[in-house]
């Protein structure tokens, strides 16, 4: 009489045919990603959004003087930040304040915290009329 065979499923280990190390069984994958946490000690900034054309995304300006090291004159500079919108809230125009947070893809790692105030390029539109 032969020692009988363990039954093993279709979805357990297999070793990878390029590496030979085992590969995680098919069932065990992992949920999708939840949102980040913005938490009270994150940098935070108030910009204006300068552009609300896609899903989800603001580019938000902040604007700030800087001195010149040689003539000494006020140069206006701006830093443009790619924010996470999860509502699409803003609008182009709106101040709104930022908060720092882990990276959401290649260029964004700020997320929208509030609208501070409604801008001039943010009224209703009429749809249907």
């Amino acid at each position: 009489m032969s020692p009988a065979k363990p039954a093993v499923s279709k979805s357990a280990a297999k070793p990878s045919a390029k590496s030979g190390k085992l590969a995680a069984p098919a069932a065990a994958k992992a949920p999708a990603a939840a949102l980040p946490v913005i938490t009270d000690r994150s940098p935070r900034l108030i910009g204006t959004v300068e552009s609300d054309r896609r899903d989800k995304t603001r580019t938000v300006v902040i604007g700030y003087s800087a001195r010149h090291p040689k003539y000494g004159k006020y140069i206006r500079r701006r830093t443009v930040l790619h924010v996470h919108d999860e509502s699409n809230d803003s609008r182009t125009g709106d101040r709104v304040e930022i908060a720092e947070c882990r990276p959401i893809s290649k260029t964004k790692s700020w997320m929208l915290v509030r609208v501070v105030e409604r801008g001039a390029g943010a009224l209703p539109t009429l749809e249907g009329a």
